[in-house]
């Protein structure tokens, strides 16, 4: 349902916009007043009925964006952002988890004390002291 509306939406709103092009500009805001041609029908007439099918397309617009927002809010109602995080803050934390999580255990990484290095670690590089 949500792809129908969408579809509607968008193909209301490339006629709205053709719509509008179309009318001619009575302001004259930029010097262009928009010619006169003959046709089949007057200027006037002509003007009154793509401002009708500009309200009725804008209508229809708003209508149906209303229309897709109830939707899909509707089908998201059921789940939150908030719903992924696995403690919520009005609640206290567990005392028995740990704050962090364990570090590994850096002491068999190190070399031995004695002196004696392995044969397939290299060498120490030299002091510069």
């Amino acid at each position: 349902m949500e792809n129908v509306l969408l579809v509607v939406l968008l193909l209301l709103a490339l006629s709205l916009i053709g719509v509008v092009l179309l009318q001619r500009s009575e302001g004259g805001g930029l010097g262009m007043g928009g010619g006169g041609g003959g046709g089949a029908m007057s200027a006037r007439g002509a003007a009154t009925a793509l401002s009708k099918l500009t309200w009725i397309l804008g209508i229809a617009f708003l209508a149906c964006s209303l229309a897709l927002t109830i939707i899909s809010a509707r089908s998201t109602a059921d789940s939150s952002v908030t719903d992924l995080i696995s403690t919520p803050a009005n609640e206290p934390a567990d005392e028995t988890a740990p704050a962090a999580p364990a570090l590994p255990d850096v002491t068999d990484m190190m070399p031995s004390q004695s002196g004696d290095q392995p044969t397939d670690a290299p060498a120490a590089p030299p002091r510069a002291d």
